[in-house]
């Protein structure tokens, strides 16, 4: 292997303190996150004859916010912690001790606009695709944020911009972490963006968005670092990629239902 490679710097998580009060470099991008979905959806919402109002968008955010923290935490618990969980029930509460899963993340947010769907009288796959642009900015903050907290790293290489991260061990390893910023995020976003230039059918722009991410995510997997103690599992994939496997083949199944439904009259709701 090279002999020089860059040395990930020792940075404090809590960028200040006042008080008992810290803000975290990872909680600073879920700000971010959040005020980015709110600056996208209110953009869309004063868009003329776009159906939406700025309390429901309000609604749509805070119900979805609880959607990825509730769905994220349980997910992260029963996907990678199951055996801890039966052990310990309590560990599902233990939020403190960190832990969170994109996959029960969605789930959370699929179950949330459900819920806000029948409340609003809005169409499911339109309400998709309402959403569909708002998350892979958020997303990007989120592995920036897994990057600064040198977390999530890849596995060991000698590529001429591996990092050697403080916690990782000697060995030089892959940046992960901006590998997913950059295809969950900054592609994805620029995908769906350029796609509904086309003016697809009514769902295709979550479709697009399932399936996009799920093939980020199960490409990426091949370069970060298996979890310690799953490892590699059936297939000799890891636990990521059995998880986004569903997703690519519903986004492609809800892409191909759109357009194959997309001669019936149907009205989509105003997006980015």
């Amino acid at each position: 292997m090279s002999a020089v490679f860059f040395t990930f710097p020792q940075i404090d998580p809590i960028i200040f303190s006042i008080g008992p009060i810290s803000l975290r470099w990872y909680g600073l991008m879920y700000l971010i996150a959040f005020g980015l979905a709110w600056w996208l959806a209110n953009r869309a919402a004063k868009k003329p004859a776009s159906g939406w109002t700025e309390q429901q968008v309000s609604d749509l955010l805070f119900i979805g916010f609880l959607g990825v923290i509730l769905g994220g935490r349980i997910g992260y618990v029963l996907f990678y912690q199951f055996d801890l969980f039966l052990a310990e029930p309590l560990y599902l509460f233990k939020i403190w001790t960190g832990g969170m899963s994109f996959h029960g993340g969605l789930l959370g947010v699929l179950v949330a606009m459900a819920w806000f769907a029948k409340r609003n009288n809005k169409a499911y796959l339109q309400l998709g695709d309402f959403v569909a642009p708002l998350i892979p900015l958020g997303l990007a903050a989120g592995r920036l944020g897994n990057f600064i907290n040198a977390e999530l790293w890849g596995r060991p290489t000698d590529v001429p911009w591996a990092v050697l991260f403080p916690a990782a061990g000697p060995l030089p390893r892959h940046p992960s972490q901006l590998y997913e910023f950059a295809l969950e995020g900054l592609v994805l976003f620029a995908l769906i963006m350029l796609y509904r230039r086309f003016n697809p059918p009514a769902g295709s722009l979550g479709g697009l968005f399932l399936a996009g991410y799920g093939i980020a995510r199960f490409f990426v997997e091949f370069y970060r670092e298996p979890d310690q103690h799953l490892g590699v599992l059936s297939a000799g994939m890891s636990m990521g990629q059995w998880l986004s496997l569903p997703m690519i083949i519903v986004g492609f199944g809800i892409i191909v239902y759109a357009n194959w439904n997309s001669n019936k009259p149907q009205q989509r709701e105003s997006t980015l």
